[in-house]
């Protein structure tokens, strides 16, 4: 039983982790620069898509197919914003959910023209398959790594937003854009940048989600309440809520799926209202 629920906890973090990933980028389009981007789920699939074509078709390895997500989907991003989402951040929130809505469908119609409406797989080295034996428990080795680098990257998000001018000038630009323009900062190319790093991890996330969420033209709309249950259950605009979000909620799907099976993903609802009900601006104290 002890090994059975250290396994249970350990697939759960694995995949809270998981959504986390994908879910901060969510957080930062949202929470620093006030746009509803539900389309964010559409640039998850296409770093999926990069990492398959990477590696099933290029032949390169897993792990060098995983910066290439986060740059092509970074820099997709920058042009999506750049040539529409621009347009549309002074626009209320209902002009902002209708047009990214749009865009989902529309990115996954192009992903079902091109690569058709099947499960696409992904090339794993070796060493990240099967499983690994720690202290008498089996666990997957691809979970160990997934841990691991989502662990990196929130501390690094964390500090650079805390830390760093580039950090101070997004919340800057956030609070005042005209008097952040008036300080000399470029709120324009900030915001680019902001938005092409959310877009960015949210295309690290797909890639690494291939082998555990599975890949179709349909994953945006798949997991879009997923992502938007991260931020509005931590709370956009921070890393950390958005974080113990992802892996309490990752928990509760898992231990639901396999205690109570029956009720499919009403525990992970259920958890959720329950959460908002205790913290209704979010476990960071933000409202989403």
């Amino acid at each position: 039983m002890l090994n059975q629920f250290v396994g249970l906890v350990f697939d759960g973090v694995a995949y809270g982790s998981l959504l986390f990933l994908i879910g901060v980028g969510l957080s930062i389009t949202l929470g620093l620069m006030n746009f509803i981007n539900l389309a964010h789920g559409a640039f998850a699939m296409a770093g999926g898509y990069v990492t398959v074509l990477a590696t099933n078709r290029v032949g390169l390895p897993f792990l060098a197919s995983l910066p290439l997500a986060l740059l092509i989907t970074g820099a997709a991003g920058v042009v999506v914003e750049r040539l529409l989402f621009r347009r549309l951040y002074k626009a209320s929130h209902m002009d902002q959910v209708l047009f990214t809505v749009g865009f989902v469908f529309s990115s996954m119609a192009v992903a079902t023209w091109i690569f058709g409406a099947g499960q696409q797989p992904v090339t794993m080295p070796g060493f990240l398959s099967g499983q690994v034996r720690i202290f008498g428990v089996d666990l997957g080795a691809y979970r160990i790594f997934l841990i691991g680098v989502v662990a990196v990257i929130a501390v690094v998000l964390q500090l650079v937003l805390s830390r760093t001018r580039f950090g101070a000038q997004v919340r800057a630009a956030v609070d005042n854009q005209d008097a952040s323009a008036g300080l000399g900062i470029n709120v324009g190319f900030v915001f680019s940048l902001t938005f092409a790093a959310g877009t960015g991890l949210a295309g690290l996330g797909g890639a690494m989600g291939v082998e555990v969420l599975g890949l179709d033209p349909s994953f945006p709309m798949k997991y879009m309440v997923y992502f938007l249950l991260v931020v509005v259950v931590g709370g956009a605009g921070s890393i950390r809520g958005p974080l113990y979000a992802a892996l309490t909620l990752g928990f509760a799907d898992v231990a639901g799926k396999y205690f109570v099976p029956e009720l499919g993903s009403f525990v992970i609802y259920g958890l959720m209202i329950a959460l908002l009900v205790a913290f209704p601006n979010g476990l960071s104290g933000r409202r989403a």
